[in-house]
């Protein structure tokens, strides 16, 4: 595993970070709000939409049943995560930003109560 943190600690900062349910994430990735935020991976899809379809079927995924590359990619969803929301969020609209809509590709929307 690429990442320094324990699988259990990955573990509690995805169920804390990653606040999407499958469907409702599912749901986001087919808006063109999700389509057109994020950095373009080279085949004209966000690396954000890209992980979004990851984190569905991750979390669709039993916890036993996880690979070690659905381990790294949650280590990975888990830091992006962390950094984009310690920028801070926009200075307008949260509700409509890019900032908010590229973190929910992520599976995290920053306006969802806990």
């Amino acid at each position: 595993m690429s990442s320094s943190k324990s699988r259990e600690e990955i573990w509690d900062e995805w169920r804390e970070l990653v606040n999407l349910q499958p469907q409702e994430l599912e749901d986001f990735l087919a808006t063109e709000e999700s389509e057109r935020v994020g950095a373009d991976s080279g085949d004209g899809e966000s690396k954000g939409h890209k992980s979004g379809r990851r984190i569905v079927e991750i979390k669709r995924t039993n916890k036993d049943d996880l690979n070690d590359d659905q381990w790294d990619h949650m280590a990975s969803v888990v830091g992006y995560v962390k950094r984009h929301k310690s920028q801070g969020g926009p200075d307008g609209n949260a509700e409509t930003s890019d900032w908010r809509y590229s973190l929910m590709n992520w599976g995290h929307d920053p306006l969802k109560e806990d």
